[in-house]
């Protein structure tokens, strides 16, 4: 037996199943920032680009949380 053999099975994860709650989790976490797009892809258990598809629609339905300020341009947080 080679002890420098690699076992391949060490680098598989399990698949993570896709819900919705994981889904919602993942893009309110990238919306703050608390959460990169290959982390939040990986939490859903989606591709990268899938992940993009599904933030880019929860950007256009949920409102954003800041207003813009007119008197000095900058943002009320």
């Amino acid at each position: 037996m080679n002890p420098y053999q690699i076992k391949y099975s060490m680098f598989l994860k399990d698949p993570v199943k896709t819900t919705p709650q994981n889904v919602q989790e993942a893009n309110e976490s990238l919306f703050y920032c608390k959460m990169t797009l290959p982390a939040a892809a990986e939490h859903c258990g989606m591709t990268q680009k899938e992940m993009k598809m599904t933030f880019t629609e929860y950007l256009k339905y949920n409102p954003a949380n800041y207003g813009i300020n007119q008197d000095d341009s900058t943002l009320d947080i």
